[in-house]
C-alpha cells in the first residue's frame, strides 16, 4: 500500500474512536491535543478515558460498535481485538467516505499514523507505510534525541520573520532562507543568545533588526 503524507486540521471536527482500551486512549489523547471533538464508543473505558468522559472532554457511548456510529465523522479510529468488528467498522467507513485508521490492521486503514517528533510548531513525521513499525519507532527515537528544543525556537523566529515579510509584500527565495536558518543561528539559540539569533536571521533576510 502507498500512503500520501499530509497534516490534517481537526480543530472542532468530529472524530470517533471505537474501543476504550489503552490503544484507544492514545488515539484520544492525540486528537484532543489538536482540538478535535471526540466520541468514544466502547462498553468499558480505561481510567484515563473515564476521567476525560467525566470532565466532559469526550463523549462516551457506553456500548459496543453499531452501524451508524460513524455518521458525521471526519476521521475514525478502531482499537479493537475483534477482527470481525474491525471489518464492520471499515465497511461503514467506506460506505460513508470516512477515513479510518485501524490499529495494527493496515489492510483496513485508509490512513495511517506516523511516528511524530514535535518541537514547538515544528512537526517531524516518520512512516514506513505500515511495513515496519519497529523501524519507524527506532527512527523517531533517534530524531527525538537528535533534535533539541532550539529547533522549536528557530521555527518561531522564522515564522515571525515570514509574517513580517508577507505583510511587507516581500518574498525570500529558498537560498536566502537556507542562509538565514544556517547552523550558526541555531547555535546562538542553544547558547541562549536569542536576541542575537533574531538579528542574524533578520539581517540575512534583509529585514530591519
Amino acid at each position: 500500500m502507498s500512503f500520501y503524507p499530509l497534516l490534517v486540521e481537526l480543530h472542532g471536527r468530529a472524530c470517533v474512536v471505537i474501543g476504550g482500551g489503552v490503544v484507544g486512549e492514545r488515539k484520544v489523547e492525540g486528537l484532543l491535543a489538536v482540538g478535535a471533538d471526540v466520541t468514544v464508543v466502547s462498553p468499558d473505558l480505561t481510567p484515563g478515558l473515564r476521567a476525560l468522559s467525566e470532565s466532559a472532554r469526550i463523549r462516551h457511548v457506553a456500548r459496543a460498535y453499531r452501524h451508524g456510529d460513524l455518521a458525521g465523522a471526519a476521521l475514525a479510529f478502531t482499537a479493537l481485538d475483534d477482527a470481525a468488528a474491525t471489518a464492520a467498522v471499515a465497511a461503514e467507513a467506506r460506505e460513508r467516505a470516512v477515513w479510518l485508521n485501524a490499529a495494527d490492521d493496515p489492510t483496513h486503514c485508509s490512513f495511517i499514523l506516523p511516528a511524530v517528533v514535535r518541537r514547538g510548531a515544528l512537526t517531524v513525521a516518520v512512516a514506513s507505510g505500515g511495513a515496519t513499525p519497529a523501524l519507524t519507532r527506532a527512527l523517531r527515537d533517534y530524531l527525538e534525541a537528535s533534535l533539541g528544543p532550539e529547533w522549536g525556537t528557530l521555527a518561531e523566529l522564522a515564522a515571525e520573520a515570514r509574517r513580517e515579510l508577507r505583510a511587507a509584500g516581500r518574498v525570500a527565495d529558498g537560498g536566502t532562507w537556507r542562509r538565514a536558518l544556517a547552523s550558526d543561528v541555531r547555535a546562538l539559540i542553544v547558547e541562549d543568545r536569542l536576541d542575537e539569533a533574531r538579528r542574524q536571521l533578520r539581517a540575512r533576510l534583509e529585514m530591519p533588526a
